[in-house]
């Protein structure tokens, strides 16, 4: 393998400008969008960990089996957790939530405040939404038969696997969870030595990247949309620009940028109890009350940010109907 990355001005060059630690899309707490998506949520995955790795895990049942008890702090049942031992005091934690026929997602990041009494209570660092792409690439609210077989090995479910979850930590402990999304084939590959994993054109933010180059454990969660069986890995990562590495992982005519080389510690197939839960499929109509573009011009408003670029962007999402047609347009025109 050719073409490693190993420090940021490499990974700049391949992929574009990275951003500032936060961007004009977080915010720092629980807004009332927030706490309405995380009322008609049915499920959401959980990295926990600290500096020296993740470990990620489903959270799932009826809506709304997680609530905020405040602004800044997020409580959720153990029981409803697949691995609920995996979340510790002092831990940090990455969350991701789902609602039902929506492509965007909910990140909520922070760290582990307490658990007790069966509870466990999150402290809230960060809040924003993610853009749609990985979801609407994986077709994951369209479910499908299952194979007339379950697949008897890891590499036949990567081979089948259509959406995934990445959980990255940096040196520092901030941890991250990324959606990724793909038509069959082409979200996961395995050859004898190592899993490989595409990037495609997301929401820019490359947070799982910069995690990786300081420290390079990951896990991951993988799955066909409609099953409730997981692909869970975990390993040592190298990004490449490999062009052989690359090539092998096209969509159409278009090549990712990069590749993530995953050299697998330990995989395994698992059924999810918090995905039966949930319930995903058939998918529900989404609640007529969240409409994405709406919660990013509601974060880009309360979002801390000062300069004259963020007053910019603020000047942008105030104009009628601009942030939609600019979502529209984004997830039509730029998947690949």
């Amino acid at each position: 393998m050719t073409a490693r990355i190993t420090d940021a001005e490499t990974l700049q060059r391949c992929i574009g400008a990275l951003p500032g630690p936060r961007d004009l899309k977080v915010i720092d707490h629980l807004d009332a969008y927030a706490m309405r998506w995380l009322q008609a949520s049915p499920l959401a995955f959980f990295g926990f960990g600290d500096a020296q790795g993740m470990a990620i895990t489903l959270g799932g049942g009826a809506a709304g089996f997680a609530h905020p008890a405040d602004a800044l702090t997020l409580d959720l049942p153990q029981d409803g957790l697949d691995e609920p031992r995996l979340a510790r005091p002092g831990q940090s934690f990455c969350s991701l939530w789902l609602l039902p026929g929506l492509g965007e997602t909910l990140r909520i990041n922070g760290q582990v405040a307490r658990v007790e009494d069966g509870r466990i209570g999150l402290g809230v660092r960060e809040c924003y939404l993610h853009c749609a792409k990985a979801l609407i690439r994986s077709d994951f609210w369209q479910a499908r038969p299952a194979p007339a077989a379950d697949p008897l090995t890891p590499p036949q479910a990567a081979a089948q696997s259509r959406f995934l979850v990445l959980a990255t930590v940096n040196a520092a402990g901030q941890a991250d969870l990324s959606p990724k999304g793909d038509p069959a084939g082409a979200l996961l590959q395995a050859d004898d030595t190592a899993l490989w994993l595409p990037d495609r054109p997301g929401n820019r933010r490359v947070d799982s990247f910069r995690n990786l180059l300081e420290q390079p454990r990951l896990s991951l969660a993988a799955l066909v949309p409609g099953q409730t069986r997981l692909l869970h890995v975990s390993g040592v990562a190298t990004l490449t620009t490999d062009a052989a590495a690359r090539a092998r992982l096209a969509v159409g005519d278009k090549p990712p940028r990069l590749v993530t080389r995953i050299a697998p510690a330990q995989w395994a197939l698992r059924d999810s109890k918090a995905l039966a839960a949930a319930a995903l499929w058939p998918a529900a109509e989404p609640p007529g009350d969240l409409d994405p573009a709406d919660i990013f011009k509601a974060h880009v408003r309360l979002n801390r940010s000062g300069g004259v670029q963020a007053a910019m962007v603020r000047a942008v999402a105030a104009v009628p109907g601009l942030v939609r047609r600019g979502l529209d347009q984004d997830y039509k025109k730029n998947l690949y």
